[in-house]
């Protein structure tokens, strides 16, 4: 479901296959798995890269698991029961001793948009994918969670209000101009080079991680608050 490598100071998770990357319990364990390992061996200079095979980065959550379970109450139970367990990823990522950045090499839909969200940087392919928050098309309500991330990651009102409330496709120069991500690239290729740059670039700054990871949470606090992220004083002899 989804393979962690490490490059030098990177650590590169991918995943993996042809599909679209829907988010079912199982594949959001196996991420979840995967940071787990990437904190326990960060060190200063360490940067996450997430990215993706295939035309999609992911297309949100296992909509197909949530229908097979029989009825409609029993499909609300299996949402409800994934938008609870996706919400330590949100915790981790925001709160990962490192920097992050996603590499967007496809599609990213609701719960597959605020997985990107969750990083610290953006790069989208130039000619494939866009970013869409699908709920309002669906019917579907927004985890306060979501609510809280969107509002943090994204300055603009407008665009907020574009993005989830007209479920607005943004392609990637759209994606620049609305303030989401920071810059677009040509193929699957162009978006990993450009990301890896510049995590080699962040990673060569030699931070320690145990203050940006702070600074980060202090920089988002609606959000940290509730993903329950405790706040940490740094004292002057850890740096």
């Amino acid at each position: 479901m989804c393979t962690l490598e490490k490059r030098r100071n990177l650590f590169i998770l991918t995943l993996t296959g042809d599909d679209d990357h829907r988010l079912s319990p199982s594949f959001i364990a196996s991420i979840l798995e995967a940071l787990s390992k990437v904190k326990s061996q960060a060190s200063p200079g360490s940067v996450l890269i997430t990215t993706s095979h295939g035309k999609f980065f992911s297309n949100g959550f296992d909509l197909s698991w949530a229908q097979a379970a029989g009825s409609v109450s029993a499909a609300a139970d299996r949402l409800m029961h994934m938008v609870h367990i996706f919400k330590p990823i949100v915790a981790e990522l925001l709160s990962l001793p490192m920097p992050t950045i996603a590499a967007i090499a496809g599609h990213a839909a609701a719960a597959g948009f605020a997985l990107a969200l969750s990083h610290d940087y953006l790069f989208m392919r130039r000619d494939l994918g866009v970013l869409y928050m699908s709920e309002v098309d669906l019917g579907l309500s927004l985890p306060d969670y979501f609510t809280a991330l969107f509002k943090s990651k994204i300055g603009s009102s407008s665009v907020r209000r574009d993005v989830l409330l007209r479920g607005m496709k943004v392609k990637g120069e759209a994606a620049v101009r609305m303030g989401i991500v920071e810059s677009v690239h040509d193929g699957e290729d162009g978006v990993m080079e450009a990301a890896v740059r510049f995590g080699e670039q962040l990673g060569a700054r030699n931070w320690n991680g145990e203050p940006y990871a702070e600074i980060r949470k202090s920089l988002y606090p609606e959000i940290s608050r509730l993903l329950g992220l405790p706040e940490k004083v740094i004292s002057i002899s850890k740096l």
